[in-house]
């Protein structure tokens, strides 16, 4: 016998502009419980640390989850040069500061390593 799921048959798409400091299955698992849905999922993901656009898929709209995930992404960020911490993020502990900052040039060589098209490996 199958087992029934809780929650209402909602159906459609969300899209969550999600905080900071949220983890995807967090964001994902309280639009769940905000409209009681029996199912919800979501396509990409997003780190504890960073904000931005999350789409949620409710009901039979997971179906379609595989369709917006082959979509064409973007992505802006914010550096600060010249803080070294212990975690590599905003979040860890501060060990060293300097002064010295990369030039245009030497910014414009590094950033195109990242244009184009990039496998990312969760």
């Amino acid at each position: 016998m199958a087992r029934r799921r809780k929650g209402r048959p909602v159906h459609g798409w969300i899209v969550l502009d999600k905080p900071v400091g949220v983890t995807s299955t967090e964001a994902v698992a309280r639009v769940k419980r905000a409209f009681n849905a029996a199912k919800a999922g979501h396509a990409g993901t997003l780190d504890p640390l960073a904000s931005g656009v999350l789409p949620i898929a409710l009901g039979e709209a997971t179906k379609t989850v595989p369709y917006a995930v082959e979509g064409t992404k973007g992505y802006r960020f914010t550096v600060c040069w010249g803080s070294e911490t212990e975690t590599d993020d905003a979040e860890g502990q501060e060990l060293e500061t300097s002064q010295n900052r990369p030039s245009r040039e030497e910014i414009e060589q590094v950033i195109a390593n990242f244009t184009g098209e990039i496998e990312q490996v969760p």
